[in-house]
């Protein structure tokens, strides 16, 4: 699979949000207001990216080499709690607005699905190393997509009537499925 492949179809067809159902959490919790889901956006690329290459050379340097495979979730979230803790650290220092803003959210990047099966995913695929850093970019952009168009939609609907029934999230999974089905016309893209 080329790179250019491996991108579109991450970010539109197999979307880790949408089409796989992965990082829900953030994708619901953070979709308030755009600028934090962009700044949400922006942590998840930062740590997707990096834990994708650190695991990847994990895997293949160290467990692969000693037969130690069965370790790799433990030590794939250890990679991604060290991360989450690093990025926290430097988004309270550079910008406590937003490291405000995010609040509870993100430390949730630890537990964000979508950072360990982007990291299982690249060893599972068989991808070298320049395909793993193009999946996670790919997994990262889709996600903030996805993240982005539904704060949007969000903002837009706090200024309409919406049934007092259908407020907050009831209204935020439907327009989450109506998503869904939309990137589904993706499918055969690539």
């Amino acid at each position: 699979m080329n790179i250019f492949t491996i991108l579109i179809s991450t970010i539109f067809v197999n979307n880790f949000v949408l089409a796989r159902f992965l990082g829900i959490c953030p994708f619901l919790g953070v979709s308030n207001k755009t600028e934090t889901a962009t700044g949400m956006s922006i942590a998840v690329t930062f740590v997707v990216t990096l834990s994708s290459i650190i695991t990847y050379g994990i895997q293949k340097g160290i467990l692969d080499k000693f037969g130690l495979e069965y370790l790799q979730t433990i030590v794939f979230i250890l990679v991604i709690a060290a991360l989450v803790q690093f990025v926290e650290m430097v988004m309270k220092k550079t910008s406590p607005t937003l490291y405000s803003a995010l609040g509870v959210y993100l430390p949730l990047i630890t537990t964000n699905c979508v950072v360990l099966g982007v990291a299982i995913l690249n060893i599972q695929e068989g991808y070298n190393l320049v395909e793993t850093i193009f999946n996670a970019i790919g997994a990262s952009l889709g996600f903030g997509l996805a993240l982005i168009l539904i704060s949007g939609i969000r903002e837009q609907l706090e200024l309409n009537d919406v049934p007092e029934a259908l407020e907050g999230f009831p209204i935020a999974l439907i327009t989450a499925g109506l998503m869904s089905i939309a990137f589904l016309g993706f499918n055969g893209l690539v």
